[in-house]
């Protein structure tokens, strides 16, 4: 299993890039960040400045959307990276959320969706691809690869994510929705002669390393409340009994709004809602036992991939008890294995 530390770019932007050295260095083999640019800085700034500072790690946003940028720009910049300092990014994209209602707009089609993952896909990949009605290729990229892994919770975006997706993001921790939506992806991909397989599968959730379990709460419940953005808009359109399991649904009866000056925020007042049985459902909270417990799970399900949310005050310490206990667990067990 790869394990990745997702953090937000807040200023001073220094903070972010030795927080991102710090976690290559306990072993975590991935550094996302939100991609949000009223909220937060420009991450594709910072992500050269990471790139300059580490060796090996790959760096992306989870998630960007195909709305706030040219698709065009953002394939030239990942290939630019590229470029500059060797095939280490990955694009996690989805339909879009705080980077698009903080201004008053609206997440993206699902048709939207998709076809910028063929467009950003094929420019980042040093290829040319028809945009705009015309045929498009970036000359100066030669040998760029970039995967484009698809942040999806509905039915139909789980499908979308079977077929052209090369990963799954997954935000949230909870082993029953994790299995449901993993089975959606793979028989899409199956339906249309994909390697069901073939699609790497990353959960994404907040971890803290920690024996208080009301302070953990408190500091991850914002979570839930992030999650409630997009089960609210699932709900609408699905309603609270269709193809949705009930544990993602019914949880979000009495939420009440939300601000998005708080997103992402530890201590967040418009996720107060959210039970403490979703936060212990949603996060990885707890010993190093723990976590390790709750990962093995989540690797026999097919995860390949554990990116862990840093919002909290404990995010030092919890990298440092990933990098000495947490990942040599997970690798030893996949070694032993093997």
């Amino acid at each position: 299993m790869d394990f990745g530390a997702v953090l937000q770019t807040n200023p001073p932007s220094a903070r972010t890039v030795q927080l991102a050295k710090l976690a290559e260095a306990h072993g975590f083999t991935y550094v996302w960040t939100f991609d949000s640019h009223i909220l937060w800085q420009e991450p594709y700034v910072i992500y050269s400045q990471i790139l300059a500072e580490t060796r090996k790690v790959i760096v992306g946003p989870m998630v960007t959307n195909p709305a706030t940028r040219d698709w065009t720009v953002t394939a030239s910049t990942y290939a630019t990276l590229n470029e500059m300092y060797g095939n280490r990014t990955v694009c996690g994209i989805g339909r879009g959320d705080s980077a698009v209602r903080v201004t008053n707009g609206k997440p993206t089609t699902l048709k939207d969706l998709r076809e910028s993952i063929h467009v950003i896909r094929e420019l980042a990949n040093s290829r040319s691809v028809e945009y705009g009605g015309a045929q498009l290729q970036l000359p100066w990229s030669k040998g760029s690869e970039l995967e484009m892994w698809v942040a999806a919770y509905g039915p139909l975006a789980l499908k979308l994510t079977g077929e052209v997706g090369d990963g799954f993001i997954l935000q949230l921790a909870d082993l029953d929705i994790a299995a449901w939506m993993i089975k959606k992806v793979r028989d899409a991909a199956e339906a249309v002669g994909r390697d069901p397989m073939s699609i790497k599968f990353c959960v994404a959730a907040p971890m803290y390393i920690g024996d208080d379990i009301e302070h953990m709460r408190d500091q991850c419940r914002w979570f839930g409340g992030m999650v409630g953005n997009h089960v609210a808009d699932i709900v609408k359109k699905y309603g609270s009994d269709g193809d949705v399991p009930k544990a993602l649904t019914d949880y979000i009866e009495k939420r009440e709004g939300y601000d998005y000056n708080q997103h992402g925020q530890a201590g967040n007042t418009h996720a107060a809602f959210v039970p403490d049985e979703i936060v212990d459902r949603f996060c990885i909270m707890g010993t190093a036992e723990q976590h390790i417990e709750k990962l093995e799970k989540l690797r026999e399900l097919g995860v390949d991939q554990f990116a862990g949310y840093l919002q909290h005050d404990n995010k030092e310490e919890t990298m440092r008890v990933y990098g000495e206990t947490v990942i040599p667990a997970l690798t030893e067990t996949v070694t032993a294995k093997a």
